[in-house]
């Protein structure tokens, strides 16, 4: 054939090979199955699943598993002077209540968990998911909660408590809850009303995509009803599945029947903090 036929040959073969394969259409990519829990996803009005001691409506993903600190200072912030609040560095030098909590997802839309306290208050709790507010479905979010706890690592004074969180979303720009919930056992007292009936009071105000103003008020609105109603107020951030919040409460409540025993007093605020952590 030569060295030209050869030549020829090769180009025609690479012609007709490029040809080829530009006449095949290329396979149109193909979109990544959806296989993420919706429960996993990040709700921009709901990035944590307490405000500062009120239960919200946020759901657990199942099999997965959220931590919380919270972190109340004893010394009341109106004490003595504003040298005498800068000299105990704004009540941080004071001793604290501190809560440690686990939370677990154990099915999609029922969440368990456990909180203890320093002063050895132990709370066991379940949470039912019965509506989630969609933009064509329910226009609320409804849980159910039930807790039991008691003193001395639940080996004294038992009290149990069940309630309805109502929760809304308005917007983009906030959440707000009422939580009506019956307490048993409230009172330390042989006489006088043994139960408390208290509707918790909140919102989250987003100011920023990742900043929020939270504030809450747990009025008592029958039975045992001792000192002031417990109230709240705070600030808060989010940096991935980290949430901070700095807060101010006249009491030391983070357990439920700990706000149906009320706050010290409406002249009486203390700082304090939560953190916590998604582990999902």
């Amino acid at each position: 054939m030569g060295v030209w036929g050869s030549c020829i040959l090769l180009a025609l073969t690479c012609g007709g090979g490029s040809a080829l394969a530009q006449s095949v259409p290329a396979a149109a990519p193909q979109p990544a199955p959806q296989t993420s829990d919706p429960d996993s996803r990040l709700d921009p009005l709901q990035p944590d699943f307490s405000l500062a001691a009120l239960p919200v409506t946020l759901r657990m993903p199942a099999r997965k598993f959220a931590f919380r600190v919270t972190h109340r200072f004893t010394r009341s912030l109106g004490r003595g002077d504003f040298g005498d609040l800068v000299n105990d560095f704004f009540g941080f030098d004071s001793s604290a209540q501190i809560g440690l909590e686990l939370r677990y997802g154990l099915l999609p839309g029922t969440q368990i968990g456990i909180h203890r306290t320093s002063e050895r208050t132990i709370e066991i709790f379940g949470q039912q998911s019965v509506w989630r507010q969609t933009a064509d479905g329910p226009p609320l979010g409804i849980d159910v909660i039930a807790t039991l706890e008691g003193l001395n690592n639940l080996r004294d004074r038992k009290s149990s408590a069940i309630g309805l969180l109502l929760s809304r979303k308005l917007g983009r720009v906030a959440a707000v809850y009422a939580e009506p919930i019956f307490v048993a056992n409230t009172s330390p007292l042989d006489t006088g009303p043994s139960n408390t009936t208290m509707i918790g009071l909140g919102t989250r105000v987003r100011v920023r995509p990742n900043m929020y103003l939270i504030g809450e008020l747990t009025p008592r609105v029958g039975g045992y009803r001792p000192r002031v109603n417990q109230g709240s107020f705070g600030l808060e951030g989010r940096a991935g599945g980290h949430t901070f919040q700095i807060n101010f409460s006249n009491g030391f409540g983070t357990t439920l029947g700990q706000l149906a025993g009320g706050g010290i007093d409406n002249n009486s605020w203390y700082i304090g903090f939560n953190i916590s952590r998604k582990f999902f």
